[in-house]
């Protein structure tokens, strides 16, 4: 940190003995602005208003960086004052006053680029926290991703295929907290499966997930899409199927108005991979499907890999 010129030290002198004439006042000031520091241990408040004033200012000065940051703030608290109207009523006030005002205008020239200095370093310094907390949680999320890529990719093989269905639903549950997307657990309404629910850029979801050797088709799609009749008009629907979808059910489900967006392991992997956010997946499934009427957008393309 620059260190303050001797002209700014005596100019805060100068004007925190010039703004408040009884001690008491001054005693309030520096206990609001410095209490509990350490900058006003062993102060003799007996002692006269301009010793106290030159004790506090000169153990700031010469004191290490945290004392010079507290002595700049302590000047910025300073330099900003402009009503002396409590000086007004004492004998001589109208001087009083003016003299404190003219105090704390030579202060606030002084000051103006070391309090800048300040100000710049702490937001330098709020910006390096920012990022050194965004780094923590990308380096936290990439290994909660790489445990669930290692959970999906062992479920490949396996030949339980009723298990490996709820397990990818676990999976997915995970995922979509990891995101944010403020997943619900499964549930049953009048019978019917769904795998579950999400939310999305304040928009509803449900979710159905499929790994079958078949590929997913028309006739199953409509299924799902039955599930949304009966809910509000802006909820949508997203289905996975980890095999892929037949063309002609793609097709079907690519034209009119867009209610059920289609995701297969390839979508899955990438997201796994690390290779695009789940969010930014969706985002970007959900705008092109609105623009084109394709509800089903293979995850090579999105990625400029086709």
């Amino acid at each position: 940190m620059k260190k303050l010129s001797p002209t700014a030290v005596v100019s805060l002198k100068h004007a925190l003995s010039a703004i408040y004439w009884y001690k008491k006042d001054l005693k309030g000031l520096l206990l609001a602005t410095l209490g509990g520091t350490g900058a006003l241990l062993d102060l003799d408040w007996t002692e006269t208003k301009r010793d106290i004033v030159s004790r506090v200012v000169d153990r700031l000065a010469d004191g290490d960086e945290k004392f010079q940051g507290l002595l700049i703030d302590l000047m910025s608290d300073v330099a900003v004052m402009d009503d002396f109207s409590h000086l007004a009523q004492l004998d001589d006030g109208e001087l009083k006053a003016k003299q404190a005002k003219d105090a704390v205008t030579a202060l606030r020239k002084q000051v103006s680029g070391h309090v800048e200095l300040a100000h710049e370093k702490q937001r330098a310094e709020e910006r390096k926290r920012v990022a050194s907390v965004w780094a923590d949680q990308v380096k936290r999320r990439k290994a909660e991703l790489d445990e669930l890529r290692k959970k999906y990719v062992s479920l490949i093989t396996s030949p339980d295929a009723h298990a490996r269905g709820y397990e990818l639903q676990s999976i997915m549950r995970e995922l979509f907290n990891l995101f944010d997307l403020d997943p619900k657990a499964s549930f049953r309404i009048t019978g019917e499966q769904i795998d579950g629910a999400f939310t999305f850029d304040n928009t509803d979801y449900l979710f159905e997930a499929a790994w079958q050797k078949e590929l997913v088709g028309a006739e199953q799609l409509r299924a799902f899409s039955g599930k949304l009749t009966d809910k509000l008009d802006n909820t949508l629907g997203l289905f996975l199927s980890i095999n892929g979808y037949t063309p002609d059910g793609v097709k079907a489900f690519s034209r009119g108005r867009c209610t059920v967006l289609l995701i297969d392991g390839a979508h899955l992997m990438s997201v796994l991979e690390g290779r695009i956010d789940l969010d930014k997946l969706f985002l970007r499934i959900r705008r092109h499907a609105s623009q084109t009427g394709d509800v089903y957008w293979p995850v090579a393309e999105i990625l400029g890999q086709a």
